[in-house]
């Protein structure tokens, strides 16, 4: 179809995700056509720099050889079997080589299609898990200021963007929520560490009160993405580990975004030195190819379900469970992390990217404040207070062939994970561009 009619079509037939259709009849649709390593093509041949990777899900880009090699071989074999009382290899060794990850300390993987999915498996995993050690009455969780964990109704419940809950809150359980760590709230003086200590205090306050009813805290490790890219000190998540294991409560840590290499180590957690009793993963897992998730735990936890009754078996399922071609995606993109050596080589692509902000002035605009990094995502924050600055900005980056998605006032860079330095150089050269032009339109350069 002509590309006219696609973008009527498309309009008509499809609702698209966290969208108010109506913006589209002054913000028009961008129609892709196809997609080849960091890039985006519309129909009319136009290429996009994917600096979010696609809601940070395509770690290597798009159309990767060696997924699409392993996908095509996987279609010639398995291409999906139910996962209850049956097994099949991709499922296994997907689950063998993310335990070795964590040294057999998370060795179990329950299986399923996205990121709230696997933060519902992971409430309802902890509070069946008390049901079950006979104290039901810890059926509660903690979650952080500002925190994102999914838009279904248990995530919802743990989440703390009101945009997101507003309109379904009479679904919605309403939970407990501490203070973030993030290090932008920091008082003049105090370090990221210490303010940290002081956030990781509240929670203490608080598990002292209430720790017979709290099954478990939850927290997005190292940076909280939704809030901005609120990005916050390692020792926030040591002293919850040790506080969660002194009031006998579980550690909950969501790295569907912040996971497989995103924040500098394969797991966030591993920057802390620290284990969690559940670790959510969706997004890049399959490179971006195919919807998975999981959540993986530890022995204690296992071993809480095994048992000769029916009631005490974790009941959660859907028809896709440990579906073969999203898992050999995932173990073709684990094969490109071990073969390739990613995480070493993103700590030179960061740090490259790093000083190119510096060097071309990105870190020095006058309206830029809070420039920050973490692993392969940057942000930094625009002074300005105009509700049209995101979308503004959104359409302005599309001008100067960049997908940039801020948030709020937030512009954040989630790139691939194969950034050369020409698509670095047309990353923050054209961001500038977009932040002059985006700041012209709505009126609102001054310093």
């Amino acid at each position: 179809m002509n590309t006219s009619d696609l973008l009527a079509r498309s309009l008509q037939a499809v609702w698209h995700p966290c969208t108010q259709m109506k913006s589209h009849e002054t913000l028009p649709l961008l129609p892709i056509s196809r997609g080849q390593g960091t890039w985006l093509f519309d129909e009319a041949g136009k290429p996009y720099l994917d600096a979010v990777s696609s809601w940070w899900v395509n770690l290597f880009g798009h159309a990767h050889p060696r997924i699409n090699a392993a996908l095509r071989e996987q279609l010639e074999t398995l291409e999906h079997v139910m996962l209850a009382g049956f097994t099949h290899a991709p499922v296994v060794e997907l689950s063998e080589r993310l335990s070795a990850l964590t040294g057999q300390r998370l060795g179990h993987c329950f299986y399923a299609s996205d990121g709230a999915s696997a933060v519902e498996i992971a409430l309802k995993m902890s509070q069946h898990y008390w049901r079950n050690l006979g104290q039901p009455q810890k059926n509660r969780y903690l979650h952080l200021a500002g925190s994102y964990h999914g838009e279904t109704v248990g995530a919802l419940s743990v989440t703390d963007v009101a945009i997101f809950r507003t309109a379904y809150a009479p679904l919605v359980r309403d939970n407990d929520v501490l203070p973030s760590p993030d290090a932008r709230q920091a008082e003049a003086g105090e370090t990221a560490p210490a303010y940290a200590r002081r956030c990781a205090a509240a929670l203490e306050a608080h598990l002292a009160k209430h720790h017979a009813e709290i099954a478990a805290l939850i927290v997005e490790p190292l940076v909280q993405c939704a809030a901005g890219m609120a990005m916050y000190d390692a020792e926030y998540l040591r002293q919850a580990r040790a506080i969660c294991d002194r009031y006998q409560v579980h550690l909950i840590c969501d790295e569907i975004a912040v996971g497989c290499g995103r924040t500098g180590t394969f797991f966030a957690v591993e920057q802390a030195g620290i284990w969690p009793d559940f670790l959510c993963l969706s997004k890049g897992i399959s490179g971006g190819y195919l919807p998975l998730s999981l959540v993986m735990t530890t022995d204690t936890v296992y071993q809480a379900f095994y048992a000769d009754e029916i009631s005490k078996a974790f009941l959660h399922s859907h028809s896709y469970t440990g579906n073969p071609l999203a898992c050999r995606a995932a173990l073709a993109t684990l094969d490109i992390f071990r073969d390739d050596e990613v995480i070493q080589a993103n700590h030179q692509r960061a740090a490259q990217l790093t000083a190119l902000t510096q060097i071309l002035g990105l870190q020095s605009h006058p309206k830029v404040r809070n420039f920050r990094q973490q692993g392969m995502i940057w942000a930094f924050d625009v002074m300005t207070e105009h509700p049209e600055f995101a979308r503004r900005a959104f359409a302005q980056a599309l001008q100067q062939g960049l997908l940039l998605r801020p948030i709020g006032n937030t512009v954040y860079f989630m790139p691939p994970y194969i950034l050369d330095e020409a698509a670095m150089q047309l990353l923050v050269s054209g961001t500038l561009q977009m932040l002059e032009a985006t700041l012209k339109e709505l009126g609102d350069q001054g310093a």
